[in-house]
């Protein structure tokens, strides 16, 4: 079956509106959040959401095979990341076989050398790689976790990341990870603030449940190591992605220095390269590909291969509030977690905030992928229209 079509469009979902009325502001409103940018003042923790690079807008891909058939997938980062899928990888693609996975990430690969692999490009052939499988499941009448091998678990153990631990323990979930509320250059005041959050944190979960931070890459290697001392008493499960992606000799001397408290990173690696390098370095604990961004599925499933076979385990960013990351977790053993994003406000439940039709929301802290074919999403065909190259728009994404 050969490729008809590939074209980056946007997804016109309708507004939702929950019945259940909130019993206060989601945290997305009121937590201070860490990141690169905090470096500056004019960037400051209180104005995350205000913070350049954060997400920017969603970027989906149809890929329509010469059946008509079609599939989607997804990434982030606006304009430069949808001119990419249509004007330089569209063209590469158009016309093959659509089941030849390997050689149409392989051609994506080999042909993004002189622009660069890692970042941009890694995040559109992401999109079409997702979209790939999600038209190979509906071909083939399977949902995407049997074309990995079958399901391993009946059910996915997830995580709740956020500041509404009260209600993420309302809704069943015993893990949790909470967000950076400081930048390094804060020096002493910014390691006050995180171990008071990170205390209070632990207080309100109890010493049952695993409890993790997510730095987003606002730390140096001696501030992490300062505070990975003060956060001794508390029993982290995980710090999570304190460094920058590039600097692999800041995780190298980061691993040496911290010995009794694990280091996760990787939403922020792109392709296997960075990962192979963390490994074979031995300064990761825990591995954690965007499947959204690191190169795709297809990327994805080398990225476990390499962390599995050095008895390291993968826990996909955001994997199980996606359709993709669901599939992912479903059939591969050495996923012992999956991320849930909660951002629907304390009291109003997670079925109605769901965006997507057809992608299950976590029950009691776990969730079970869709068996529908591909990754079971139902978006109807008339709710996507193309890219418009002219007028960049679509809906801003922020991702932590």
């Amino acid at each position: 079956m050969q490729i008809k079509e590939i074209r980056a469009v946007q997804i016109q979902f309708p507004r939702i509106q929950p019945r259940t009325p909130p019993r206060r502001e989601s945290w997305r409103q009121l937590s201070p959040i860490g990141l690169p940018m905090s470096f500056y003042p004019e960037f400051p923790p209180t104005l995350p959401w205000k913070t350049p690079g954060i997400g920017g807008r969603a970027v989906w891909v149809q890929v329509i095979a010469e059946d008509g058939t079609w599939g989607l997938g997804q990434t982030s980062f606006g304009e430069p990341v949808a001119a990419l899928v249509d004007y330089h990888y569209a063209p590469l693609l158009t016309g093959r076989d659509c089941f030849a996975t390997e050689l149409l990430n392989d051609l994506m690969w080999r042909s993004s050398k002189r622009h660069g692999s890692v970042g941009l490009s890694a995040c559109a052939q992401s999109a079409i790689d997702l979209a790939l499988w999600d038209l190979k499941g509906k071909l083939l009448g399977q949902p995407v976790y049997r074309l990995l091998g079958g399901p391993c678990r009946d059910k996915i153990l997830c995580y709740a990341t956020g500041d509404d631990l009260d209600w993420f323990m309302e809704l069943g979930f015993k893990a949790f990870k909470i967000t950076n509320p400081a930048h390094y250059s804060q020096g002493i005041e910014g390691l006050n603030i995180i171990e008071e959050k990170v205390a209070a944190a632990r207080e309100m979960v109890g010493r049952s449940a695993e409890l993790m931070i997510n730095p987003v890459m606002a730390y140096d290697v001696e501030f992490t190591v300062r505070l990975a001392e003060r956060l001794r008493p508390y029993e982290l499960r995980w710090i999570e992605e304190p460094l920058f992606p590039e600097d692999l000799e800041g995780h190298i001397q980061l691993r040496q220095a911290v010995t009794w408290v694990p280091i996760a990173t990787g939403e922020d690696h792109h392709t296997r390269i960075p990962f192979r390098q963390l490994v074979e370095h031995r300064c990761v604990d825990v591995v954690q590909p965007d499947l959204h961004w690191c190169g795709g599925l297809t990327e994805a499933l080398r990225i476990y291969y390499i962390a599995e076979a050095a008895g390291i385990k993968t826990s996909p960013h955001g994997g199980a509030g996606s359709a993709f990351g669901q599939h992912f977790l479903c059939a591969l053993p050495e996923c012992p977690l999956g991320e849930v994003g909660v951002t629907a406000p304390p009291g109003v439940p997670l079925e109605e905030m769901a965006r997507i039709p057809g992608v299950p929301v976590p029950k009691d802290g776990y969730v079970t992928p869709s068996d529908a074919p591909g990754f079971g999403m139902d978006i109807p065909e008339n709710w996507i229209v193309p890219w418009d190259h002219s007028r960049p728009s679509g809906e801003l994404v922020a991702v932590l």
